[in-house]
């Protein structure tokens, strides 16, 4: 496991932009300066160093704090390769479930409301069960039960969010 010191040793962290940049020549090809790493399939990026493959984000954590994060990094506003200190934020598994984006196959709109029986049903996942807000007549109803569910369960106010 690298240590503060070491990757301060060979990494420039802006916490600004969230960019890694090397100091040293890691190898021939990479010269000092330039952006350290590359994005995955998952729109993380990842720098390897000492044979170890780390994800951006947790090396940002470890360069500011003195220590990986003891839980998950959530990427507030939803962009993985966002490496910004501000929008990091270490979090339990199930905290950060509660800062997902929505669905790509939502088509209400809204996470947890959807048509069903020609009414609009409202239901939200708590505590490893769903829960059956209702049914209603109308989509505002049904989105303001949600809504008030979220809050009342503490779901990151980001939650839902298109992208």
């Amino acid at each position: 496991m690298i240590t503060q010191t070491e990757l301060k040793r060979v990494l420039d962290y802006n916490p600004g932009d969230g960019v890694f940049r090397w100091k040293i020549r890691p190898t021939y090809r990479i010269a000092p300066g330039t952006v350290a790493g590359w994005g995955t399939g998952y729109d993380y990026r990842c720098i390897m160093f000492g044979g170890k493959t780390y994800r951006s984000h947790r090396l940002a954590w470890l360069y500011i704090y003195g220590e990986f994060p003891s839980h998950e990094i959530d990427h507030i506003n939803g962009d993985r390769s966002d490496n910004r200190i501000e929008n990091l934020r270490d979090v339990t598994k199930f905290e950060n479930q509660r800062n997902a984006k929505k669905r790509h196959d939502n088509t209400s709109g809204v996470t947890g409301v959807r048509r069903r029986h020609g009414k609009w049903y409202a239901r939200i996942f708590v505590n490893s069960k769903d829960t059956d807000l209702g049914f209603f007549d109308d989509w505002f109803n049904a989105v303001c039960a949600r809504k008030a569910a979220e809050h009342k369960h503490s779901f990151h106010p980001n939650h839902g969010r298109a992208s």
